[in-house]
């Protein structure tokens, strides 16, 4: 569980919160292997229920509290608790708890279910539901996907595969030749499918182990074929309108799938991801979309783009996601397709069942199978339960993050499905005026509880013609604790001492789409804007450089942070969020679909990644084996000023290798496979969450465009879109103009 805070000195008031300008908040990720040291989580040897817990606040004893012969006193509330006569008799050699020996613990919940060899409990279901309103190439790439998908599935997992168009198709894969039933889609925009899909087809019979049917799967792919014309044309009916519908029945389909799985939750599986691979908007029956809000409408009637196409049109997908998570299904949306297929509508169903949401522009470079392989390889938790406890002077006054929260308990998350790299996003404030009480006798705390499900492999013996030895999986509920202390700044200079500018930028990033939600993309910008005004402002007056009202001292005025290091870059990563499509303006091309993805996307990163992505990282080679240089700036005069004759650029879900036209031609085109350049690659490659694009550039032969977008210090980010040579460096005289007109 890896917890990084905005300022590792909290400040001390609330008149200090706000003189600062720097957000106070948390970047968290509960199901990291480890904590941001590296350090790994001590298990314990004993169950959950024997951990004590404060009377007060609930929180648990732990490594930061203060223990008494009979009594304790908590970390995060500093109340005095009593300890029973065992716990008393426990702690009295604190050498020999090992939850005593570090702040970051996990143990196991007595709740773990039992092998069985006469039914599927225990085990994952993992639904594959593929869109046959498509091409041929679209099919392609999704059997290629699934076929990778079967390699990275452990045995006993169980799989199902389903169609859906202006029909759901459901298979069953456990003979030799696939059967496949069909349920009709009716296209009234309040149908529900005539017949459950239950009696369609015994969920047992759909659901089929993967060790045992992967040659059945396979030949149940082959069988995939994009639905004829004609069939469209006989499904397509007339809607509201007179809007022609089409044959893409996406959202009765994922409703009947969803019942279909939630019917037996807890009895027939452990858990149930359901991948939905869409090839374009759905235009029939149910939760169809108007696709005709996205165009020239908004010249001619007036309305901004950015407004309208943000919000989603519908309650279909939202409501819909309330289903997965009350069936405890997780669902992840891959969608391949250069159409305006409305994410923003569509978004809800994966985020807030704890999935991701994909965007592929078209299938000839699309990175699904590697995603796909990659999602189902590394760890995950299911059925998570989140709570961050905070000391009584400080609150939570936002969270962020693909969660759904407690109907009844409050700063209570629940998330169907989380893996090593979801991270989740909080800010703090004051409960009152008087800040941090100086007469507490430790400092404040921090306690994350996260409360989760793993499935651990055990062996049973099926009996079976063939004697096959199958996996079977047992679940383990488990708890993880994390308890941290909070140092308190003295003034403002050790809290801009203290500053993270990655857990920053996460928290930033979150408030702007929250704000692009909410307001628009101009409201984001000018919110974003104004904060880097502010904080420079303040910045300023703090360290005695240009003081409020006094025009006199406008001169001495510093825009680039100088005099505390960790607040350098801010500047930088402003100006780079404001040229990115995250909050570029519709008029200059960003697709509406393509910013959702993003804010998906860039909303689920770790500050690591974010910062990454947001800010690519420009390093250039003298040769493939050798690295000349570990950063230079975004720009065309970093290439001229160097000799270096190769380029690297990580911008995280793209990697660029760029040989100039100066280049000796004897260097080898593209690196090598043994080389570091190609060492390095493959590492990062490997590391991401999501698979990054590797581009080659070889200037005088291949296009540029590619690498030229990513030098963004020489592109101009007023809003124009316009190239005007002085990008950062005009943004940074406009803030540094628009600072003396605040401060004066």
């Amino acid at each position: 569980m890896a917890v990084r805070l905005s300022v590792s000195k909290s400040p001390v008031d609330p008149k200090m919160q706000d003189g600062s300008g720097v957000p106070w908040g948390a970047a968290l990720t509960p199901f990291s292997a480890h904590d941001e040291k590296g350090i790994a989580p001590v298990f314990l040897p004993f169950d959950a229920s024997h951990l004590p817990r404060c009377d007060t606040c609930y929180a648990y004893l732990s490594s930061l509290c203060e223990i008494e012969q009979y009594s304790w006193r908590c970390a995060v509330c500093d109340s005095v608790n009593s300890l029973s006569e065992a716990d008393s008799l426990r702690y009295s050699s604190p050498q020999n708890c090992p939850e005593l020996s570090s702040s970051f613990i996990d143990m196991q919940i007595p709740e773990g279910k039992p092998c069985s060899k006469d039914d599927f409990q225990g085990q994952p279901v993992f639904v594959a539901a593929v869109d046959l309103s498509a091409s041929e190439e679209f099919l392609e790439l999704i059997k290629s996907a699934l076929l990778a998908a079967l390699e990275a599935l452990e045995p006993g997992v169980l799989f199902g595969l389903a169609t859906f168009s202006h029909k759901i198709g459901l298979y069953d894969i456990q003979g030799p030749i696939p059967v496949v039933k069909n349920v009709v889609i009716p296209p009234e925009l309040d149908g529900h499918v005539p017949v459950e899909l239950e009696d369609a087809m015994p969920l047992r019979s759909f659901l089929a182990p993967v060790e045992k049917n992967k040659d059945n799967i396979a030949a149940a792919l082959e069988t995939l074929k994009p639905t004829s014309s004609w069939e469209r044309t006989t499904a397509a009916g007339q809607g509201i309108e007179g809007v022609t519908m089409g044959g893409r029945g996406f959202g009765v389909a994922m409703d009947a799938i969803l019942n279909y799985l939630g019917a037996e939750h807890g009895v027939t599986f452990a858990i149930a991801r359901v991948f939905a691979f869409l090839s374009g908007p759905p235009d029939y029956g149910a939760g169809q979309l108007d696709t005709r809000r996205y165009g020239e409408q908004y010249a001619s009637k007036g309305e901004d783009a950015d407004k309208a196409l943000l919000p989603e049109q519908t309650p279909f997908y939202k409501d819909l996601a309330g289903v997965a998570v009350q069936a405890g299904v997780c669902v992840d949306i891959f969608a391949v397709t250069d159409e305006y297929t409305d994410l923003a509508s569509l978004k809800f169903l994966s985020i807030d069942s704890g999935g991701s949401l994909f965007l592929y522009a078209n299938t000839d470079d699309a990175t699904l199978p590697q995603d796909l392989y990659r999602m189902l390889s590394r760890p995950y938790a299911f059925g998570c339960i989140y709570k961050l406890r905070t000391s009584p002077e400080l609150k939570i006054s936002q969270s962020y993050g693909h969660f759904f929260p407690d109907p009844q308990y409050e700063n209570v998350q629940h998330i169907i499905c989380c893996d090593v790299h979801a991270t989740y996003a909080y800010d703090f404030e004051f409960t009152s005026s008087s800040g941090f009480d100086r007469t507490r006798e430790t400092l404040p705390s921090l306690q994350m509880a996260f409360q989760y499900t793993v499935m651990v492999p055990c062996d049973s013996q099926s009996q079976s013609d063939l004697q096959i030895q199958r996996k079977r999986f047992t679940l383990q509920r488990r708890l993880r604790v994390r308890s941290i202390q909070i140092e308190v700044a003295r003034n403002l200079g050790e809290l801009y001492e203290s500053a993270d500018s990655e857990v920053i930028l996460s928290i930033l990033t979150h408030k702007i789409i929250h704000a692009s939600l909410e307001e628009g993309i101009k409201e984001a910008r000018t919110l974003l804007h104004d904060w880097l005004i502010i904080l420079t402002a303040q910045y300023n007056d703090f360290c005695k450089l240009a003081r409020f009202g006094q025009s006199t001292t406008m001169n001495n005025l510093d825009v680039t942070f100088s005099h505390y290091p960790k607040l350098q870059v801010l500047p930088r990563l402003v100006f780079a969020l404001m040229r990115s499509s995250l909050l570029r303006p519709h008029e200059e091309g960003v697709h509406p679909d393509y910013r959702i993805y993003l804010q998906c996307l860039f909303s689920a990163l770790e500050p690591s990644s974010l910062l990454r992505a947001v800010y690519p990282v420009l390093s250039s080679y003298s040769s493939p084996d050798k690295q000349a240089f570990p950063r230079h700036s975004l720009s065309r005069a970093a290439l001229i000023t160097s000799s270096s004759p190769i380029f690297f650029l990580d911008a995280f879900t793209v990697l660029i290798v760029y040989y100039t036209s100066t280049s000796d031609p004897a260097l080898p085109f593209p690196p090598p496979q043994n080389c570091l350049l190609r060492s390095t690659i493959n590492k990062l490659k490997w590391e991401r969450s999501i698979t990054p694009k590797l581009i080659m550039i070889r200037e005088g032969h291949d296009r540029t465009e590619p690498f030229d977008n990513y030098l963004i210090e020489e592109q101009d980010a007023d809003g124009t879109g316009i190239g005007n040579g002085m990008g950062l460096v005009a943004f940074l005289d406009h803030i540094s103009q628009n600072v003396r007109d605040y401060m004066r």
